[in-house]
Parts: C-alpha cells; sequence; structure tokens
C-alpha cells in the first residue's frame, strides 16, 4: 500500500535527465507561444478568449463523461437554464468551470473565505490547487458535490477546497493514503518550485506536474479538472498559455491516449534501465512528450483558424450565402469585418462602412445585433464582433 511508504514512491517528479525530443519538443512550444496574440485585434481576442473559455469547458468536462452540448453552454451563460434537472445541472456545471478559468485568465483566482482577499505566493502550491477546487465546487448545484463509495454506494459529501478524508483507488492505482497528503504535497511544491528550474524544465514539468497530481489524487472528487485547470494556470505563469487555446481539447480528442499513457506513468520502475525511481521514468518522460505535442498542436490549430486573411475569407463566404437566402443584408460583411479587424466601432459609423443611407445602415447594425453577430454593451457603446454557437461551424470549423 502507498500509504505505508515514504514519500521516496511518487519518484521521479522530473525526467533525470532531458533527451534531444523533449527538448526539441519545449524549444518548439516556446516558438509557436507568441503567434496567437499578434493576428487579430485584442478587443476581437478578448472576445476570442471567452469563446475558447467554453470551449475548454466542454473538453474538459467531455473527458469525465459528461457530454454538455456547446448551445446549452452558452444558454447556461445567458442565464437560461434548462426545466430538466440533469441538464441544469450540466449546465451550471460548465458554468463553473467557465467562471473558474476566467477568474484564472484574469488573475483573479482568491480566497473570499479568509476575511480578506489573500492570494496564494504561488501556483505551485497546495493553496493555489485547493482554491480551483473551491471555487469550482461552490459554484456547483447540491446534487453534484456528492460522490458515490463504489464499494458502499455510500453518498460521501465534497468539501469545496478541502482535501480528501479517507483513502481512495482510481482504477487500477491506489491514491496515498489521506494521512500522507501534506508530505506528498510538499513534495510536489518543492519538485516543481520554478525558482529551481530551467525555462526547459519548467516547459517539462507542466505535464509531469498534471500527472503526479493526478497521482497524489488530493480531492474525493473534481482532480481531473482541477489538474487541467492548474496545468492551464502553469502554462500562463510560464508565459506559453493564454486563453486562446487550450490543452483540454487536444487531450480530449486524444482521450485514450490521455487515459493509457497516465495509467503507464502510474506504474513501478521496470528494471535498472527504468530510472533510480519508484515509478517508472520512461513512462513519465512519455506523457510529458505527449503533453507537449498536445500543446504545440493546439496552438498550431488554433493560429491556423485564426489567421486573419482565412478567417475573414470564411467570415465572408457565410455572410454572401445568408445574404442569398434573404437573412441578411449586403452591408452586413462591411460592419462585421470592420469588428474584427479594428476590435470595435461606433454605431454612427455604420453608414459609412456599409456604404448605406443613415436608416438603412441602421437596419443592418440592428438585424446583426438582434442575431448575436455583433454586440454593445449599451445602446450608446461601440459595437464588437460576437461568436454565437450557431456559426461556429463555419468561422471556425472543428473548433467543437
Amino acid at each position: 500500500m502507498i500509504d505505508k511508504r515514504t514519500i521516496y514512491a511518487m519518484e521521479p517528479m522530473l525526467p533525470s535527465k532531458l533527451d534531444k525530443e523533449l527538448e526539441d519538443l519545449a524549444f518548439k512550444l516556446i516558438s509557436r507561444s507568441n503567434i496567437l496574440t499578434n493576428q487579430l485585434h485584442k478587443i476581437t481576442l478578448e472576445t476570442i478568449g471567452d469563446l475558447v473559455r467554453s470551449m475548454n469547458c466542454y473538453y474538459s468536462n467531455l473527458i469525465e463523461g459528461h457530454n454538455t452540448h456547446p448551445v446549452d453552454i452558452e444558454r447556461a451563460l445567458n442565464g437560461d437554464y434548462s426545466q430538466n434537472i440533469e441538464k441544469r445541472n450540466l449546465q451550471l456545471e460548465a458554468f463553473a468551470h467557465i467562471e473558474v478559468q476566467r477568474l484564472i485568465d484574469n488573475n483573479l483566482l482568491e480566497d473570499a473565505h479568509l476575511g480578506t482577499v489573500a492570494k496564494p505566493a504561488s501556483i505551485i502550491s497546495a493553496d493555489y490547487i485547493s482554491l480551483i477546487h473551491r471555487h469550482f465546487y461552490e459554484r456547483l448545484p447540491k446534487e453534484l458535490q456528492w460522490v458515490e463509495d463504489p464499494k458502499t454506494k455510500k453518498k460521501l459529501k465534497v468539501n469545496p477546497g478541502k482535501f480528501r478524508q479517507r483513502d481512495v483507488q482510481v482504477g487500477a492505482h491506489i491514491a496515498c493514503s489521506a494521512d500522507k497528503l501534506p508530505l506528498f504535497i510538499s513534495r510536489f511544491e518543492e519538485a516543481y518550485d520554478l525558482n529551481k528550474l530551467s525555462k526547459l524544465q519548467q516547459l517539462i514539468a507542466v505535464g509531469a506536474a498534471h500527472h503526479r497530481l493526478l497521482w497524489i489524487h488530493p480531492f474525493l472528487d473534481g482532480n481531473g479538472r482541477v489538474a487541467r485547470l492548474f496545468s492551464h494556470a502553469f502554462l500562463r505563469n510560464l508565459g506559453i498559455g493564454n486563453s486562446l487555446w487550450s490543452v483540454s481539447r487536444g487531450l480530449a480528442r486524444r482521450a485514450t491516449d490521455y487515459k493509457r499513457l497516465l495509467m503507464e506513468a502510474d506504474a513501478l520502475r521496470k528494471g535498472d534501465l527504468d530510472g533510480r525511481g519508484n515509478l517508472s521514468e520512461r513512462a513519465l518522460v512519455d506523457f510529458c512528450k505527449f503533453f507537449l505535442e498536445i500543446s504545440i498542436d493546439q496552438i498550431d490549430f488554433m493560429a491556423k483558424l485564426l489567421n486573419l486573411n482565412s478567417l475573414l475569407e470564411r467570415v465572408s463566404d457565410h455572410i454572401n450565402l445568408e445574404v442569398q437566402k434573404g437573412h441578411l443584408s449586403k452591408g452586413s460583411y462591411a460592419l462585421l469585418k470592420e469588428a474584427l479587424i479594428t476590435g470595435s466601432f461606433e454605431r454612427g459609423q455604420a453608414a459609412e462602412l456599409t456604404g448605406y443611407k443613415e436608416r438603412q445602415a441602421r437596419t443592418v447594425l440592428s438585424t446583426l445585433l438582434s442575431k448575436g453577430l455583433l454586440y454593445s454593451e449599451h445602446s450608446r457603446s461601440k459595437v464588437k464582433i460576437a461568436f454565437p454557437v450557431s456559426i461556429l461551424d463555419k468561422w471556425f470549423p472543428g473548433l467543437y
């Protein structure tokens, strides 16, 4: 049993040496990290960030076996919840995930329970990991704050932000005993202390920490989502991740490989050529490579999707088709293009942009606003681009 072993049971925490392929992948990820933020206007990118958070939630939940349709997620964000209790609970779960990532993306993950606003000193800490769990679970409906003991079938309450007080087994993996959790979490904090790691080691540590956090399994439930949100925060902290791409999409689309490699990294060392720790170093290296490959693939995917010329071409093709069907007016594309390129425009510019007279231009603008393709915070504020679910397969093919 793991609870009878020393902290050595979780070693190695990182590959003992960097092989060429790991180094190449880490360098490649660094080189790709800035390409997304340079393609579109900052305001447009913020709106896309909201879209990607919804996508991230969709894929992270999909890994857990919860398939919440993008339309239902969009409705939840608009406060429109299903009358069906099960579907409503999944909508609330999706909203909780999106809200926690929004807090992470805006550096607002704080502990409001301490009387004063407090932030953990480092994201590589028990405090930060607990905050992710707390913010997520406190937003869940009460029905989803319970888990069932697989042996006794007894319902167990999940306490938001609190480490488990009982021993658990996940598949074939017996997680460390509850009384040893502080010891293993302390080792986790020490091993991935960014001040002690080189830039390359930090990047490789994201995948390693992802697995070791799941290996520790600190919470009674929600460990998978917490680990993926934590990895997102880790990548952001390194200046690699941002709100424009999601590692969860890549992990979900290769869920079989993801789960297989996680299980293989749980395995004990296989002989003298497999490192010097208790667990297989070769399997840890394989998972770290996989994690880096997924990250690079998702950045490349989003970079291609957000290429301005290609995006404008897809938008133009879609709007022209809608014009032919009589759903939109010819001046629609001009307004959408302006919002995409410049981030926003004044309502009074509609006539100039469309080439129509004032009244007709207002009608074109009003139609786009009513269909959710453009939005503004109030009647006198600037108009910005919007990305409703109804157009995603045409403007952002393959996103879902």
